[in-house]
């Protein structure tokens, strides 16, 4: 009961499938961390009433495109291990290293963009101090500690699969 199923068209090539959406992940998080962000603030626009449920739109959307990004890496990258396509211990730390790129996301989607909206919410916005809430900051060091290690790790991942496409021809 053997049975040979053949792909009469052509496969997935998965190293360039990985690659573009590393690079599209990485280039997005850069825009919207050091352009969207920064740009916002400076307008003014982070001290209006409705910044925070704008702000957990936006960020909500992105991070679903992220979940998106995250798990086609992961994909890639279990296939790499299944074919054999990277050297051993690279295949090992790769699997590793996508898995955490998804449970990064993970918290970003469901822990940190959540409470921070809520904790925004909650802001009165007749304070006289401007200052934030350490709630807030503390949120605030948990994503650029996450959002460091996101972008060490996708590089990282992103080297590995350039490298062996350029060996691969």
């Amino acid at each position: 009961m053997n049975t040979i199923s053949k792909n009469n068209g052509k496969s997935l090539n998965w190293t360039t499938v990985v690659m573009v959406t590393l690079g599209f992940w990485l280039s997005a998080s850069l825009i919207l961390d050091f352009v969207m962000i920064p740009g916002l603030s400076l307008s003014g626009m982070m001290d209006q009433g409705g910044f925070a449920s704008a702000g957990y739109l936006i960020f909500g959307c992105f991070n679903r495109i992220e979940l998106i990004c995250a798990a086609l890496v992961l994909t890639g990258f279990l296939v790499f291990r299944r074919n054999h396509i990277l050297i051993h211990l690279q295949e090992r730390w790769s699997v590793i290293l996508a898995g955490l790129l998804l449970v990064i996301t993970l918290i970003y989607t469901y822990v940190l963009t959540p409470q921070m909206s809520g904790i925004g919410l909650q802001l009165n916005q007749f304070a006289s101090t401007n200052t934030m809430p350490p709630a807030m900051i503390s949120l605030h060091w948990s994503y650029w500690v996450l959002e460091t290690i996101k972008f060490i790790v996708g590089v990282t991942l992103l080297r590995w699969c350039y490298r062996d496409s350029c060996n691969l021809v």
